[in-house]
């Protein structure tokens, strides 16, 4: 057995959702909170046989697209030491951040 932890932009999460839960995996959500961007995230834990590993990676591929997106960086202004000033920067967002874990034991109670 095996654990997936798949770390998602809050906008690709209730597609994400409804594509595993329609496929037969469960899934569980926590809210989390990205460190670069401090914007909205959402963890999945789903825990998947061996065989079904590689199915699960695609719907989680398929549900996660990338985009751009213009987030505030802070610039050191020239001349005043310890002074940032923030200017947009374009970043790639979204997509997943996928863990796979080996689980030695799982039960339901």
């Amino acid at each position: 057995m095996k654990l997936i932890i798949a770390i998602v932009q809050d906008e690709d999460a209730q597609k994400l959702t409804s594509t595993m839960m329609n496929d037969g995996f469960s899934v569980t959500k926590l809210a989390t909170t990205g460190g670069f961007l401090r914007a909205g995230n959402t963890t999945f834990l789903i825990g998947v046989d061996q065989e079904r590993l590689d199915h699960a990676m695609e719907l989680i591929e398929k549900a996660c697209k990338s985009r751009k997106q213009v987030a505030t960086s802070p610039s050191p202004v020239a001349g005043s030491a310890g002074v940032y000033v923030p200017y947009p920067v374009e970043v790639t967002v979204g997509g997943a951040t996928v863990f796979v874990m080996d689980i030695e034991q799982f039960k339901k109670i």
